[in-house]
């Protein structure tokens, strides 16, 4: 498993890339994907999973994105600028760059990466206010 860790049974945390948006490529405009996806290029625009149960979404070292990003799972080794909205594990490696609020269910964060705005623990189902 190339995310290093033990991924427990029923975890729709991706293993495989199904798309690569590559170094050198800029998307303008929303993106909306399936299964997982790794950015190495620049998105201007909203990045959501169009299953927010099951998608990944890997920020490569020369990724950036300027939008909102939607996905369950996150691993940014690069730039967002913008809110993140994960169900499940936000993974922020060591030169990752956040500029926005990072809503999380489980959050990792290497020493380096940098979030410039609030972090807020999703509240579980059932859960007192």
């Amino acid at each position: 498993m190339f995310f290093g860790g033990k991924q427990k049974k029923g975890d729709p945390l991706q293993e495989r890339i199904d798309c690569l948006i590559g170094p050198g490529t800029s998307i303008e405009g929303d993106l909306i994907f399936t299964g997982g996806l790794r950015i190495d290029g620049a998105i201007r625009g909203d990045v959501t999973v169009s299953d927010v149960k099951a998608g990944t979404l890997v920020i490569g070292d020369g990724g950036r994105i300027e939008g909102d990003v939607r996905v369950s799972h996150v691993i940014v080794y690069g730039e967002i600028v913008g809110t993140i909205y994960a169900t499940g594990l936000v993974d922020l490696r060591a030169n990752a760059r956040i500029a926005g609020d990072v809503h999380y269910d489980a959050l990792e964060m290497q020493a380096g990466a940098e979030i410039t705005g609030h972090l807020v623990k999703n509240k579980q189902a059932g859960a007192a206010a």
